[in-house]
């Protein structure tokens, strides 16, 4: 006998569940992955202190030069919407800029992030470079995309070209700094790392 396939949630029903849980979780085609992505990797929830030290020095290093201006940082808590595919995810740093797009009036669901920062786990890293990206790249607004390892010194960064390619940079000196174009911003990888006991000898790439 043949399992009964399990019913898709609407995009509703899996705000109204998700607006009243105790953890977060994606949603994409009709299915929520709590604290894990649609490709099974789980590892979202948890995550080591070096990956929330480093989420929380760019998100005030961005702020600290984005004040004032049109631009704001939001940690993990912010949820995005990927229109063009559905997926429903909550990136590590999330940078808008002018007017910030809403799903609806609860206001807890951004549509126009213009940068995403993912701060790599062993077991989302996969995830974050084939599967988020390729959704991400659907966002009209985003301009760039940012993957900064937690174990040694690597920053990747991806840009949107006029032609519609994305642009990788990688960054791996520790003396350097990875410069955000869209943003006008440049952050030393030593305030990227700030408080991360790194190894003497990274691992070869």
């Amino acid at each position: 006998m043949s399992a009964i396939p399990k019913r898709k949630l609407t995009e509703a029903e899996y705000l109204e569940i998700e607006r009243a849980a105790e953890f977060k979780s994606e949603f994409y085609d009709g299915v929520m992955y709590p604290m894990q992505g649609p490709a099974g990797v789980v590892g979202m929830a948890g995550a080591t202190f070096d990956h929330n030290k480093i989420k929380e020095n760019v998100t005030f290093e961005l702020n600290t030069r984005l004040r004032d201006g049109p631009c704001e940082a939001l940690s993990s808590d912010m949820r995005v919407k990927v229109l063009a595919t559905g997926l429903q995810t909550y990136p590590d740093v999330v940078v808008f800029c002018g007017t910030p797009e809403f799903l609806d009036e609860k206001r807890d669901t951004l549509l126009n992030p213009t940068l995403i920062v993912e701060v790599l786990s062993e077991s989302t890293e996969k995830y974050d470079r084939t599967t988020k990206l390729k959704h991400y790249r659907r966002i009209p607004s985003l301009r760039e995309y940012v993957m900064i390892s937690q174990d040694h010194v690597s920053v990747e960064r991806y840009v949107r070209q006029a032609n519609g390619r994305w642009l990788l940079t990688e960054y791996d000196d520790p003396a350097g700094a990875l410069d955000l174009e869209c943003l006008s911003v440049v952050i030393p990888l030593a305030a990227i790392y700030r408080g991360i006991q790194l190894p003497e000898n990274p691992p070869l790439r």
